[in-house]
């Protein structure tokens, strides 16, 4: 591995540190961004099908489209030198996110919400990476285990949240605000509940500053264990998102009911919301790498039972082992990327998230067509399994090969 070495931080001191209040700022960024921004779109998608007359292929390219905005963001996050500008970058990603959220309300077919969902996918790229910046930064400098786990916690809440909205309007009679379908108006009430958190973020999450911000971060440095991890996040985006995406769909077509089709997602969330705590002492006892094998282990297992297991059960187990084990692999891969080569933090960032992205387009497109042809997601889930296995292979040899 090449050298790396940790960059030198100063914070504004005008501004004191409060590391709750980051953390807490962090978490509804995140449920704003990615919760509501990202996967709200999970449980709003069997009503849009039903209503738009949608089959399971353009929901795939729909999918897709917000997966290549998240690959684009990233990539474009990465070029830039926002050194003591995270902050304003965020919170336009914030309120891009509101304003694509309302527009996903409007009727207009697939290419227009291809589009809109790809523009919303780079907003939360932003948001995700420019956060998680601060956030991190922050964590780094005053010891912040705890900071983080929150930080990353605010994906399961929103997905909780969105999930628990969708449900709850779901009782309404169709039609029953202003005349609206009952999908049009779970978009609107997402985009209402990211704006309010793009304002509370704004109050809330201080900038960092970086000595050195003119000349930027040193070049990453692709060594053996930094492929390793590239390759397996990579692997693991394809892997977990179409579960990730068609579950509740999965078990609308499985005819599980509403109350099943609402509970896979919204455990899901609670799931995700707390796993990042749950398996702090996992981390503990086997480190980064180890952890991030054993989670992408369990979640492989999770995939297979949400198209293997009879009836309720699967959806049900498939959601609760996805959430249990998404976050960490995301949060813990995002970590690991950072502390291999500490010189270039955001540029790992941005670089995996890249890789990530790139699995999660070929993903949704991919299980579309084929649940097209073959009537269920049952064989893009086994698929997505086979490939999360190649992704554990990858992590156990990067855990047998460092010391973090």
């Amino acid at each position: 591995m090449g050298r790396c070495h940790k960059p030198h931080m100063s914070f504004n001191p005008s501004r004191p540190v409060n590391l709750s209040h980051i953390a807490l700022g962090g978490a509804v960024a995140m449920a704003a961004a990615m919760g509501f921004g990202r996967f709200s779109f999970t449980p709003i998608l069997p009503g849009m099908m039903a209503g738009e007359h949608l089959d399971a292929s353009q929901a795939g390219l729909i999918a897709g489209g917000n997966f290549l905005g998240y690959l684009v963001g990233a990539v474009l996050a990465g070029q830039r030198s926002a050194h003591g500008g995270e902050r304003r970058l965020a919170v336009f990603a914030l309120i891009a996110n509101a304003v694509l959220l309302s527009a996903m309300a409007l009727p207009s077919g697939v290419v227009f919400f291809t589009v809109i969902r790809f523009l919303a996918g780079l907003a939360s790229a932003y948001a995700m990476i420019f956060t998680s910046s601060i956030v991190l930064s922050h964590a780094a400098a005053h010891g912040g285990e705890r900071a983080q786990s929150v930080h990353f916690g605010g994906v399961g809440f929103g997905i909780a949240l969105s999930s628990l909205m969708v449900f709850a309007f779901s009782a309404l009679p169709e039609g029953a605000v202003f005349g609206l379908a009952g999908w049009q108006v779970d978009w609107l009430s997402g985009a209402a509940v990211s704006l309010l958190a793009a304002a509370a973020v704004m109050l809330v999450l201080p900038e960092a500053h970086f000595v050195g911000a003119a000349k930027g971060e040193a070049p990453l440095t692709w060594s053996p264990g930094f492929i390793r991890l590239f390759l397996s996040y990579g692997l693991f985006g394809f892997g977990y998102v179409i579960t990730a995406t068609f579950i509740v769909a999965m078990a609308k077509q499985a005819h599980a009911g509403p109350v099943v089709a609402f509970l896979a997602w919204f455990l899901a969330g609670l799931a995700a919301s707390v796993s990042l705590f749950v398996w702090r002492p996992v981390m503990g006892r086997l480190g980064l790498s180890g952890a991030f094998a054993l989670g992408l282990g369990l979640e492989a297992v999770g995939v297979f039972a949400s198209a293997m297991l009879p009836g309720e059960a699967a959806p049900v187990i498939g959601g609760l082992l996805l959430g249990a084990t998404f976050m960490i692999i995301t949060a813990y891969g995002l970590r690991l990327g950072r502390l291999l080569c500490p010189q270039s933090p955001r540029k790992a960032l941005a670089v995996l998230t890249a890789a990530f992205g790139t699995g999660q387009i070929i993903g949704p497109i991919v299980a579309g067509a084929v649940a097209q042809r073959s009537g269920s997601f049952v064989l893009p889930s086994i698929m997505a399994g086979f490939v999360l296995l190649v992704s554990l292979a990858l992590a156990i040899s990067l855990w047998r090969n460092t010391k973090v």
